[in-house]
């Protein structure tokens, strides 16, 4: 389709100690048994994302894949045995969600996304050698209308649309003349209203004079579900998609 979610680790200095009220205070939970029996041998100075970032899941489920974080020196050299903890917003649980590095640097840990729909700022900490060090990750829970517009763009829309191939699906993507636009491409697809996206789902690309690769989905798709498939790609956009006549607060 052409459219495009009991031992505490000890901090040396008062400084880290400060820190680490200020990340709690900021909304992310911090459960002093966490690390119960972790006790770090070496501290880095970076985290990193491995990969596990930036999932789209149901409300209240597991990710389907681990977040996997490193932690690195000041040379970017694998840094094993350093206390990573994983916090986020009410709701979302991590399993475990304190762990000690691995021999190459890395934790792992399972999410569990919360009952609200929305994006959720992850964050993982680990004790730096002079202060705390974090790292943000976004994860996407999808409420019911966005899991069946997610269905139906795997089914309908993806083979197209996503020009990552996987061992369910070929992507046809490199063999379109003009390339549709990802689901995610919000710096696209935020420009066009909900009539639009409405109107080249149903009555194809022409409808807006764009490529007639794009098929007309109209007696494929009943009204519900083009809603649900127009609601899946604002969950998914990236930049994220703001309503018009949305205001948001300065802080």
């Amino acid at each position: 389709m052409m459219m495009r979610p009991t031992a505490n680790i000890q901090i040396r200095t008062s400084a880290a100690v400060a820190l680490l009220s200020l990340f709690t205070l900021a909304g992310c939970r911090h459960h002093a048994p966490a690390n119960a029996g972790l006790q770090a041998t070496a501290q880095g100075t970076a985290l990193v994302e491995s990969s596990g970032g930036h999932q789209v899941g149901a409300t209240g489920t597991a990710l389907k894949d681990p977040l996997v974080v490193q932690v690195n020196d000041d040379q970017g050299n694998a840094v094993p045995g350093a206390l990573i903890e994983f916090h986020g917003p009410a709701g979302v649980s991590f399993d475990p969600s304190a762990v000690l590095a691995d021999s190459s640097g890395q934790a792992t840990t399972s999410v569990t996304l919360g009952d609200t729909a929305g994006r959720y700022q992850i964050s993982a900490v680990t004790p730096g050698k002079a202060k705390l060090v974090s790292l943000g990750v976004v994860e996407t829970a999808l409420d019911y209308q966005e899991r069946v517009g997610a269905i139906l763009a795997d089914k309908y829309c993806s083979r197209c649309h996503d020009p990552e191939s996987s061992p369910e699906r070929v992507s046809n993507y490199d063999n379109l003349e003009v390339k549709p636009h990802p689901f995610t491409d919000g710096s696209t697809l935020n420009k066009m209203s909900d009539a639009d996206l409405t109107s080249i789902i149903q009555h194809g690309g022409p409808a807006l004079n764009r490529s007639a690769l794009m098929p007309p989905y109209g007696n494929t798709l009943s009204a519900s579900y083009v809603k649900a498939l127009i609601a899946y790609t604002r969950a998914v956009s990236d930049p994220p998609y703001q309503p018009p006549g949305t205001v948001y607060d300065r802080k």
